[in-house]
């Protein structure tokens, strides 16, 4: 184990990162710096790995940082090179109930790593508690977090590795499409491409295949002028779902907020490392303002892959567990998102670590915007309207408006979380658009299921108030002209982002087939998602070839996408419908 003197230009930018200048020699060693936010820990060191018989990882040495400020232990971890593979161990208190889950055996990613290598495999290693067969803590005591007796099996080949990346050039922006233009459309990347007959195999499902010139063609065809992509951070399954053999398909489960998911890729990029996969990305995003088209990222800050108390150990959680999360009185940690965690925005170091991702995404890669998943859970509890509840004027909320990078991107919030009062729908301050609900709900209402209620002659009223209807088509002022923030803007009328359907719940083929959800394939027992789809099968639940059923399916599609795009607001489109 080495330690190395720190230099007094401190403080450093969080994250172990090489310098600004490489050199000439980009394969030359240089001196990379440290700085690792645990502010109840004894030690940190800086693990550096090489490449040993068979390409598999050997660790080369470990690196001790010896300087402390403010919680933030610093240092110089030398020699080390571009496509470095390193990770962290951290010692300090083992204390469940207070939210402190220090164990060094446990190799933790660097919160700031911006790629990654390496998988996750899933056993009592990624676990800094004890687990038994099924997976639950043993001696766990819920009146304190649980998960009280410590695990020692190091999780080195259980768990991704951090890799060091030179500096990346400043992205060039994309086309910065006026708000009152814009028309988004909303497609999972590896869904919008993995299917397509003219797009070559290799591309399929991955960054290189949303840039080719067939899909950039398709798009430009749909007359779309953004492309707002579902989570692709790099991510984490569930261990029920493994358990089950099945994998997350979606996303919102992230592993990093700075690394690109490797997956995404092509598998030449892969093979040649993570600098090719991060290339990869920010080509493909160069690819798509070539053509005009704007990159709107769907980014999950609200919580990570860590899960509940008794989840695994990854990164934030063996770093500073109670700065990270929300947690309780007893070491528990507060669910707000339905996955188990709540990262705690009334912290300094989130709202750091959650901004330094955005401008990241911005100057790196070029991305145009973000929609926020489950926005609310960003935005409380800064003690000014008590610490669980939604703040309009929350500090992260200020600072993402006020910052010099991020003020002059698309910001969009998802405005419902599951915590308390947590439907927020009008109340995102200037200059964030806002996911609206009300108008989903309006349009399906009276598009479909009142259709179905006239349709079926029972004697049941139609439910929709067309004075609702008329409100939403004319761009809901009632709920975007009436910010609850305290500089009382009055909003735009692009601020509604007016939808239909979405990633959640049915698709627009759905909405016109189904009465009821049928999520059968899943291992979910038809349990998940909505029963309130205001849906309407016309006349046959599911597939049919009755000629006339289809027509009038094909109608109530039409006049759906119709008043979408003729309603006052930003138009957003599911990418298949």
């Amino acid at each position: 184990m080495h330690s190395q003197p720190v230099s007094a230009a401190l403080p450093w930018r969080l994250g172990v990162r090489l310098p600004e200048s490489v050199g000439s020699d980009p394969l030359a060693p240089l001196d990379a710096h440290a700085a690792i936010f645990a502010p109840n820990a004894d030690a940190v060191d800086v693990c550096i790995f090489d490449r040993g018989p068979g390409h598999r990882a050997v660790e080369e040495r470990r690196v001790r940082l010896t300087t402390r400020v403010d919680g933030v232990f610093q240092g110089v971890v030398p020699q080390v090179r571009p496509g470095q593979r390193y990770g962290l161990r951290v010692d300090g208190p083992w204390d469940p109930g207070a939210g402190l889950r220090h164990n060094p055996a446990k190799l933790l990613l660097d919160p700031y790593a911006q790629a990654i290598t390496g998988g996750i495999v899933w056993g009592q290693a990624v676990y800094a508690h004890t687990i038994d067969a099924q997976g639950r803590p043993v001696d766990g005591d819920p009146n304190a977090g649980g998960a009280r007796m410590i695990d020692t099996t190091d999780s080195f080949g259980s768990v991704p590795l951090g890799v060091l990346l030179p500096p990346m050039p400043a992205a060039c922006p994309g086309p910065r499409t006026r708000w009152e233009d814009t028309v988004v459309y909303e497609a999972h990347l590896k869904g919008l491409t993995m299917l397509h007959p003219d797009l070559p195999r290799e591309l399929r499902g991955t960054w290189a295949g949303l840039a080719h010139p067939v899909i950039v063609e398709h798009l430009l065809s749909l007359g779309v002028t953004a492309v707002e992509l579902l989570p692709v951070f790099a991510h984490g399954d569930e261990p029920a779902l493994i358990r089950q053999g099945l994998h997350n398909y979606w996303g919102y489960n992230h592993l990093s907020f700075f690394a690109p998911e490797p997956a995404y890729t092509t598998a030449t990029a892969r093979a040649q490392g993570p600098s090719a996969v991060v290339a990869e990305v920010v080509s493909a995003i160069s690819a798509l303002h070539d053509a005009g088209l704007e990159v709107i990222l769907d980014v999950v800050y609200n919580h990570t892959c860590e899960g509940g108390s008794g989840g695994p150990t990854f990164s934030w959680r063996g770093l500073a567990e109670k700065s990270y999360y929300r947690m309780d009185d007893h070491g528990r940690v507060i669910d707000y998102t339905g996955t188990g965690n709540t990262l705690d925005f009334s912290q300094q170091a989130v709202v750091q670590l959650t901004l330094d991702s955005l401008r990241h995404w911005v100057t790196a890669y070029g991305v145009d915007g973000f929609r926020f998943d489950l926005a609310p859970a960003l935005a409380r509890g800064n003690g000014r309207v008590g610490r669980e509840h939604y703040d309009a004027d929350h500090p992260f909320l200020v600072a993402v408006r006020s910052d010099p990078v991020l003020r002059g991107v698309k910001l969009i919030a998802e405005p419902w979380d599951v915590g308390p009062a947590g439907w927020r729908t009008g109340e995102f301050p200037t200059p964030f658009a806002e996911w609206n609900d009300r108008y989903r709900d309006a349009v399906r209402g009276f598009w479909a299921s009142d259709r179905g209620i006239l349709r079926a002659g029972n004697g049941e009223s139609p439910r929709t108030d067309l004075r609702e209807l008329a409100t939403r088509l004319a761009g809901s002022s009632d709920h975007f002209n009436s910010s609850a923030s305290a500089d009382q803007l009055e909003r735009a009328a692009w601020s509604t982002i007016n939808f239909v359907t979405a990633h959640d719940g049915f698709c627009l083929a759905d909405l016109v087939s189904y009465n009821h959800k049928h999520n059968e394939a899943n291992g979910e027992e038809n349990r998940d998602g909505s029963n309130h789809n205001l849906s309407w099968n016309h006349g046959a639940e599911g597939r049919t070839n009755q000629v006339e059923i289809l027509a009038d399916r094909h109608r109530t599609q039409m006049a759906i996408l119709s008043t979408l795009l003729l309603s006052v607001g930003t138009p957003m489109l599911l990418g298949g419908d």
